[in-house]
């Protein structure tokens, strides 16, 4: 999926470029030559400067981006999972490498017998041969392992990072949460002590100031309440992302992309998961063929010198087992059937990506709509909306059961948009999650595709 701001920062990168050729080649332009001239040199300079900031400002911004994804990366390495999953990526090259060994090492054997006077010794040297090629095949199998076990650790750091956005998500909206429920609390004490003044007054009646002492009440809850979830969100981070502060903040907008555009088959195929089972299926298919070539026999040769009754002798052996008994062909036939069903759990897995990826695309486009219909509609006039309640309260055009209710109503709207943002945030998140496409992962070494059979 391409998920990039290139498109915005190409067409500002090429309109500074304009700007500074028309500002620095003034002397080269025969027909700018006057412009120039009735510029005051101080609003020359400004243009220059001007010029230089619009030219930089893309550049600014990936660097920031860039730095911010590079601090990530390094703090999902350390978390414990991912160094486990580091290590059994080890432990798997270590076997893979073991499967590429010679199978068969030449074996010594020595003899020694007292006949009568004589002493008769030997000694004899025996190698197996490979005649079916089994260590072929076992390389080849080497291969679809390391492949598998990049992999399914690229999976683990994909989902971990996936973890680790999701909670910065969550966290920066229970921040927000929290504070629209202090904010709220702070305007109703302010209120009570002006219905407080207004009562002694008499502007104002003993039921306004219950009114107004319920409401703060219930909002001393609505506090505890948000201020504990702000605390288990930043816990949540804190777990993933150790050297994590509050003062970092949250996901830069940069990092989201400003466009995104459905990927390919090609591009969805590459995606760890399906890497990981699609070499996994690659595995098995030469597991399979080493089982059917251990099936078959491979000879013995050997050769031996010695001395027997004080004459010196040479020899030469053969063996080679005899599969009369048992031929092996149910171990074979057994890898044969693990082959395809592995190819069954790819192809499903592949299934599953494709539909789960319709379905957040869809998810998204949604939440996308409707949080910009809410920040189009409802943003502008809510933010103002506090300063027009307060006056049409002084000024009792507004009750006092009317104006809490309108401030209760302006702090779920909040609430609201806050939440979807959130959701638009997650879903946006797991589109690019499905896609394969969320951090920067080295592509998985092979080529297949989804029709691809042996």
């Amino acid at each position: 999926m391409n998920f990039t701001h290139r498109n915005e920062r190409d067409q500002l990168f090429t309109w500074s470029l304009f700007v500074a050729r028309c500002i620095f080649t003034r002397n080269t332009q025969a027909e700018s030559t006057n412009v120039y001239k009735a510029l005051d040199s101080t609003i020359f300079n400004r243009l220059k400067l001007l010029c230089a900031c619009v030219l930089f400002l893309p550049f600014i911004a990936h660097a920031q981006n860039q730095s911010w994804e590079n601090w990530l990366s390094s703090q999902i390495n350390k978390h414990p999972n991912i160094i486990a999953a580091k290590e059994q990526l080890f432990s798997t090259g270590a076997l893979a490498e073991a499967s590429e060994q010679a199978l068969y090492n030449p074996e010594l054997s020595t003899d020694y017998a007292r006949n009568g006077d004589n002493n008769d010794y030997s000694v004899g040297i025996e190698q197996t041969i490979d005649l079916w090629d089994r260590q072929g095949a076992r390389r080849q199998k080497a291969g679809f392992m390391r492949t598998a076990a990049q992999a399914q650790y690229q999976e683990v750091v994909l989902n971990k990072s996936a973890d680790a956005i999701d909670a910065l998500i969550n966290w920066h909206a229970a921040k927000r949460a929290a504070s629209i429920a202090k904010s709220q609390q702070q305007q109703l004490n302010s209120l009570l002590k002006l219905v407080e003044i207004r009562q002694e007054a008499g502007d104002l009646g003993s039921i306004d100031a219950e009114l107004t002492f319920l409401s703060l009440s219930k909002q001393f809850a609505q506090v505890a309440g948000s201020e504990a979830q702000l605390q288990m969100a930043e816990a949540i981070v804190r777990e993933l992302l150790p050297d994590w502060e509050p003062e970092r903040g949250r996901i830069p907008d940069e990092f989201w992309p400003s466009k995104v555009a459905y990927p390919s088959d090609e591009e969805l195929l590459k995606h760890p998961k399906i890497a990981k089972a699609y070499a996994q299926w690659l595995t098995q298919k030469e597991e399979a063929e080493v089982t059917r070539r251990n099936a078959k026999a491979n000879p013995t040769f050997g050769i031996n010198a010695g001395r027997e009754e004080r004459e010196n002798v040479v020899g030469l052996t053969f063996s080679i087992p005899l599969n009369i008994r048992n031929n092996y062909s149910a171990e074979t036939r057994s890898a044969e059937r693990m082959a395809l069903e592995t190819e069954a759990r790819f192809r499903a897995q592949y299934q599953k990506l494709r539909f789960d990826l319709q379905g957040a695309f869809g998810a998204w486009q949604s939440y996308n709509q409707q949080f910009s219909q809410w920040q189009s509609l409802v943003k502008s006039r809510i933010e103002s909306s506090a300063n027009l309640l307060e006056k049409q309260w002084r000024s009792g055009d507004l009750s006092t059961t009317n104006y809490l209710l309108a401030l209760n109503q302006r702090a779920e709207s909040l609430l609201s948009g806050i939440e979807l943002e959130k959701q638009t945030r997650i879903a946006l998140k797991n589109l690019m999650l499905q896609s394969g496409r969320l951090i920067d992962l080295p592509p998985v070494q092979h080529d297949f595709s989804i029709d691809h059979q042996d």
